[in-house]
């Protein structure tokens, strides 16, 4: 496991990887109620996305990769952001932060490694706190974001609906 661990390279993402992150959001979409997206997305729809996130400033997106090059070009194992939490304006010193991973990168602190490259480069933005929805029962998700210092703050009952069934999401918050 610690050398999975040490060849893994975390970095600010760019447009090139758009591809591939958009493979790994959609698994989430048709697989899993993590996120509440219901319809795939295509690159070309998720574009939008990707260049909300900069390199610099409060809404960042980080990737973590394989290190070793295969076909030229590196597996992106997951990523992390930190986006708008609201768009008026009194928000904009609150962010909401998460992570998803490649199906077949967790459980090898990949998630714990884009957090800590996240939050260092929130570090000198003019960010006061982190917020974090969990759809529930995520337990690796719950753990992720309690070892980062989050604090649960409350739970939405049964706030979305998604494959026949309604999730509830618990909500966590972060000093920044």
């Amino acid at each position: 496991m610690s050398s999975e661990r040490t060849e893994v390279q975390v970095r600010p993402g760019v447009e090139s990887d758009l591809d591939y992150l958009t493979d790994i959001y959609n698994h989430y979409v048709r697989e899993t109620p993590i996120t509440f997206d219901t319809a795939a997305f295509s690159p070309e729809e998720r574009r939008p996305w990707l260049l909300s996130h900069p390199e610099d400033g409060p809404y960042r997106l980080m990737v973590a990769t394989d290190g070793a090059l295969q076909a030229n070009s590196q597996r992106i194992l997951g990523y992390a952001t930190s986006s708008p939490y609201r768009v008026k304006p009194a928000y904009s010193t609150s962010v909401e932060v998460t992570v998803y991973l490649a199906p077949e990168a967790g459980g090898r602190g990949i998630g714990t490694l884009l957090y800590k490259a996240l939050f260092e480069a929130l570090a000198d933005e003019d960010v006061h706190r982190a917020y974090a929805g969990i759809a529930q029962p995520n337990e690796a998700s719950t753990r992720l974001h309690e070892r980062f210092g989050f604090r649960y703050i409350g739970t939405h009952r049964e706030v979305g609906r998604k494959f026949g069934r309604y999730w509830d999401v618990a909500w966590y918050e972060k000093d920044l």
